[in-house]
């Protein structure tokens, strides 16, 4: 573990990090009694990949229309017939999903740095999570890849936040649930944590994080006051 005393401003990632995004599981299994959990599963996977995709392709298009994509051909899978009403109740549910439990509670108590996201997400959808989840106005910068037309792990995505804040990186924190995004930052230069809440695996790509954490309580326990 090795923590740098030096950070002034901690970068979350949103989805998977602070946002739930299996809390769509009960509006899944509301609109397909029984296929919840198994849509939820394909519906991430797939927009993930469709990200990564896009971004080697070089034929961006927003994180909303991505969703909607994966959303989409998840349906496909499971033959479900996804009819414009219930694919609308399914889109709106991504600009509230729910966040984890620890996230409250640990913003709260690292509020003696700045705070800033750094994700995918289109901005509106960001706004709305927010504003949803009442986390409005606790952090400094809300940065969305939209602004350079390409998804994480590209270093471009990274780099935003340094051109935004004016800070080396040696001065910023950059805390992710997802390995990968984790995985960018550490090559970009960042000191990362990893927020391992499903205990999985670390890749095999040369790289490791800074800290690995359960929970952001756990980050909280570990970074200096």
């Amino acid at each position: 573990m090795s923590v740098n005393k030096n950070i002034k401003l901690l970068v979350f990632d949103a989805y998977g990090t602070l946002f739930d995004t299996s809390s769509v599981i009960s509006l899944c299994n509301e609109l397909f009694p029984g296929y919840g959990g198994e849509l939820s599963r394909i519906w991430r996977s797939k927009q993930l990949e469709y990200t990564w995709l896009r971004s080697l392709m070089e034929r961006y298009v927003t994180f909303w229309k991505v969703t909607e994509d994966a959303l989409l051909f998840a349906c496909k899978t499971l033959n479900l017939s996804c009819e414009l009403s219930a694919r609308n109740r399914l889109m709106e549910a991504y600009l509230r999903l729910a966040p984890y439990p620890d996230v409250k509670i640990a913003l709260s108590a690292l509020s003696g740095y700045r705070l800033a996201i750094l994700s995918n997400g289109s901005p509106f959808m960001l706004e709305a999570m927010l504003k949803n989840a009442g986390l409005e106005g606790v952090f400094a910068y809300v940065i969305s890849a939209d602004e350079v037309s390409v998804y994480k792990p590209s270093p471009l995505v990274y780099e935003l936040v340094v051109l935004k804040t004016g800070l080396g990186v040696n001065s910023i924190g950059f805390v992710s649930s997802n390995s990968f995004d984790v995985n960018g930052a550490k090559s970009f230069g960042l000191w990362t944590c990893w927020v391992n809440r499903s205990k999985n695996i670390w890749d095999e790509l040369d790289l490791l994080p800074d800290v690995t954490v359960e929970s952001l309580t756990e980050l909280v326990d570990i970074l200096p006051k």
